[in-house]
């Protein structure tokens, strides 16, 4: 499980103090976000639409450059998992020049340091985050306790970027270490995932945070990919992590909402106002008994039609 925070100058949400019941050691991932170039200080910021959430070795100048072609939500420039033990220096110092010079338009930089347990994310941070450019978001992952959230937020980040102030903005699910911890064999259906997965987008909403769902990991199966794209949609996840830029599509299409299921929403949330005006409450709308966890419903799906129309008017406007 991996945890999502964005940085909104000193903006954060509430939520229990004591949250370490969330990071069960074998399969938490940790991340942190700074304010993203496209948004402004406030009580509720933007929403931020993460429907796909792709890795880019931080090494590898090549595949960084080719982001600038790739119509992602979220660009993770990588320094962990992605980059050989050799090549870990060479990330880190690529990553800064690269946050700089790539114009990725309304694509959503992100970096993902090394663990705390690995003994290199202090580095990795010290040069990123003194860096010329500051990154909208930063993962800290397999997070093993929450001192180590402590560690790497409330001391280190703040004291190499004090400007910045922190939100906690969502969870990312790290199946593969998750599979590891417990001995499990990962199958095609990842049905030794489904109470991992159900528990990451229970314990996310209830804190109020996206929740990123599971690699497929055979980046050439697309029909596999979108109907594992779509099963964690329906589940209540808010995008999916890719590890190669042919997934992407695929993904943002499934977690985009359908235009009649818009339309449908629309039409109910207009039903809803009209029969409050007449002091009704519960209704039935298309054959169906109306009430409030429907509306609930309605709202969310013209919430993230809204994000992602914006996304893609910062698209059109940027000229990629």
């Amino acid at each position: 499980m991996a945890a999502l925070i964005r940085a909104v100058r000193r903006v954060r949400r509430s939520g229990p103090k004591d949250s370490s019941w969330l990071l069960p050691a074998s399969w938490q991932l940790c991340a942190e976000a700074w304010r993203h170039h496209h948004h402004s200080a406030g009580p509720s910021p933007r929403y931020i639409p993460r429907r796909a959430v792709l890795y880019c070795p931080g090494n590898d100048e090549r595949k960084l450059r080719k982001l600038a072609s790739v119509d992602v939500d979220c660009a993770v420039l990588d320094c962990e998992d992605g980059v050989a033990l050799s090549k870990k220096t060479e990330a880190r110092e690529t990553i800064p020049r690269m946050l700089v010079e790539l114009d990725l338009g309304r694509t959503e930089k992100c970096v993902r340091v090394n663990s705390v347990s690995s003994g290199l994310a202090k580095a990795d941070l010290q040069v990123i985050l003194q860096g010329e450019l500051v990154p909208p978001a930063i993962m800290l992952p397999k997070v093993e306790d929450v001192t180590e959230v402590q560690w790497g937020v409330c001391e280190e980040i703040r004291r190499l970027a004090p400007q910045a102030g922190l939100l906690h903005d969502g969870v990312v699910f790290g199946s593969d270490d998750f599979c590891a911890s417990i001995g499990a064999t990962r199958t095609e259906d990842a049905a030794e995932l489904l109470y991992a997965r159900q528990k990451v987008v229970v314990t996310s909403k209830a804190f109020g945070l996206q929740a990123i769902d599971l690699v497929h990991i055979d980046y050439k199966d697309l029909g596999g990919l979108r109907r594992q794209a779509r099963e964690g949609a329906l589940m209540g996840f808010t995008g999916k992590q890719v590890i190669h830029p042919g997934q992407v599509q695929v993904v943002q299409e499934e977690f985009s909402p359908r235009p009649q299921r818009v339309q449908w929403a629309t039409e109910l949330i207009a039903a809803f106002e009209q029969h409050q005006k007449e002091g009704k409450g519960a209704f039935t709308f298309r054959g169906v008994m109306i009430d409030l966890p429907a509306l609930k419903q309605a709202q969310n799906i013209i919430s993230l039609s809204v994000a992602v129309t914006q996304t893609q008017l910062e698209e059109e406007e940027s000229g990629r």
